[in-house]
């Protein structure tokens, strides 16, 4: 079925918005829909926003983290050496 045989559609209006990197993106939207202050620019993922100006700063990530990155930040290398010793000692059956 193609667009005319569906009858007519909504009321749209096309909105611009802008990340930091100028890229311009114009979602449509329903005449009577609330229009967000930012969306996600498809070519980059910054968020962007109406004033093309003004676009709004990009969100800083944190780097992925491993296990062992996030148990260095709890414990000290001496921390470390001593569950390593006791787990040792255990296997051994020292314990």
């Amino acid at each position: 079925m193609g667009e005319a045989e569906r009858g007519e559609s909504a009321p749209r209006n096309r909105i611009s918005f802008w990340c930091a990197n100028k890229h311009e993106t114009r979602p449509s939207f329903a005449a009577e829909a609330a229009i967000p202050e930012t969306w996600d620019c498809p070519r980059c993922g910054f968020p962007a926003g109406q004033d093309e100006h003004n676009p709004p700063a990009p969100s800083r990530n944190e780097p992925y983290k491993t296990h062992l990155a996030y148990v260095r930040e709890r414990r000290t290398d001496a921390d470390g050496e001593a569950i390593l010793a006791e787990a040792l000692a255990k296997l051994r059956g020292e314990i």
